[in-house]
């Protein structure tokens, strides 16, 4: 049952993480849009300390839309703060990495093959330290001299990035070391709201109350703070590509999956970019044609090698290729009723009462199926952590096996199933399951 109660969890807390995070990123995606759409304002809002404004059209009215270049002439009574959604996605996230990465985590967490952590206690730790370490070297870096140089501070951040996917892969099991990249990225997108633009944002609202100018360090706050802010905005499609991965085996369970995840990350950052630029009225083709391409060449440096058809094996087939040495017993009847097997290749009688019969092709798959897969995969699972089966996919006859083909070839092929490989599928019998399902 705990299982069954887990799932409950997980359904909530992962429908709960989404609805955050579409408010979180379409907030994000506005307001960048917002601040990069401003145009000069004509001289007399400009005479008030309006750096840019904009009008728009939405839901059958006009709008205004003016920004202050740091305060407003006096205080508004109501003023409108975004902070919770960036908050609540980024605490349904963790509970999210909880409950599927840290309660099961032989299942999801661990690979044996690449780090046996000996206990998921070990493993645990080992990501939380991942997770928050990285988070500190960004806020450390940030705040620093390099942070004030936005070409030096996103090369640093490009390449420590690079770092933590090869670190994760050595480290996690393939799907985990996807998720624990995008739990860097929304950590440090949460970060850079509740260490820095929240910071800069009371700084600059108390100033105003108190009826002061902002000073320098106000000033150097809000700088800061739209750094951050435009940081978020490049993270978020890498971010969204994480939070899918796990549906993607093709992706994450490559041979380098880690350097996937870095081109990945390198496209979708490239045609954030074109939409920042086409915000400032700088239409830029090649920022969308340089990712079509990249992608392009993804797809063919990922594409898996042709797969042989598993030769069906019948009695006719059997006897079509049968050697002298096991060309099978004739057989005649003994006067006590027997029977007496007679071996064509040593010309020696041997008394039998059965003839062994070669198994199929489809009771030899199926047994392995049984064994390694419908642990997990079956109406009601055997294995431990798993109240029904992952995806819902039932794998016990060869009738699911055609059903659910597209995606055994897929999983298995790749390494991703079994997950962490609990059942100890073997690389002959991964292989000939792969070949099995190909051919049906």
């Amino acid at each position: 049952m705990g299982a069954y109660y887990l799932d409950w969890f997980n359904l909530f807390f992962r429908w709960f993480h989404v609805i955050a995070g579409v408010a979180w990123i379409g907030a994000s995606f506005y307001f960048v849009w917002l601040d990069l759409s401003l145009r000069k304002p004509p001289q007399w809002k400009a005479d008030k300390g309006i750096s840019g404004d904009l009008w728009a059209v939405h839901g059958g009215g006009f709008y205004e839309i003016a920004k202050y270049k740091l305060e407003p002439e006096e205080m508004p009574k109501t003023l409108h703060w975004f902070k919770w959604e960036a908050y609540t996605t980024w605490l349904t996230g963790m509970a999210m990495l909880s409950i599927v990465y840290y309660a099961n985590a032989t299942a999801y967490l661990i690979d044996p093959s690449k780090v046996d952590f000996g206990s998921s206690i070990g493993a645990i730790s080992t990501s939380l330290l991942f997770l928050f370490g990285s988070y500190f070297i960004y806020e450390v870096i940030v705040r620093s001299h390099l942070g004030k140089n936005s070409f030096i501070f996103s090369t640093i951040i490009f390449i420590l990035l690079i770092i933590a996917c090869w670190g994760s892969y050595q480290l996690f099991s393939d799907r985990a070391s996807f998720i624990h990249i995008g739990a860097i990225l929304g950590t440090v997108m949460a970060g850079n709201v509740f260490f820095g633009i929240m910071p800069a944002q009371r700084a600059l609202v108390e100033c105003v109350r108190r009826g002061e100018k902002p000073g320098k360090e106000v000033a150097d706050l809000a700088l800061q703070a739209k750094n951050r802010s435009l940081m978020n905005n490049y993270f978020t499609l890498p971010l969204i590509f994480t939070m899918i991965s796990n549906h993607y085996p093709m992706m994450y369970s490559h041979a380098h999956g880690w350097l996937v995840l870095v081109f990945v990350g390198i496209i979708t950052a490239i045609v954030r970019h074109y939409f920042n630029q086409k915000h400032l009225d700088n239409h830029k083709p090649r920022y969308l044609v340089i990712p079509a391409v990249l992608t392009v060449l993804l797809i063919i440096w990922m594409r898996p090698e042709p797969i042989e058809p598993l030769p069906v094996v019948t009695a006719a087939t059997a006897a079509e290729t049968a050697t002298p040495d096991s060309v099978p017993p004739t057989t005649d009847s003994a006067a006590d009723g027997s029977t007496i097997s007679t071996d064509a290749a040593s010309n020696e009688n041997i008394t039998a009462d059965v003839v062994p019969v070669t198994a199929s092709a489809d009771d030899a798959i199926m047994d392995v199926v049984h064994t390694r897969c419908s642990t997990c995969h079956a109406a009601q699972p055997t294995q431990q952590g798993f109240a029904a089966p992952p995806a819902g996919i039932i794998l016990q006859t060869p009738t699911d096996m055609k059903t659910h083909k597209a995606k055994i070839v897929t999983a298995v092929q790749t390494g991703y199933m079994p997950l962490g490989n609990l059942t100890k599928l073997t690389d002959e019998e991964r292989q000939q399951m792969v070949a099995y399902a190909s051919g049906l």
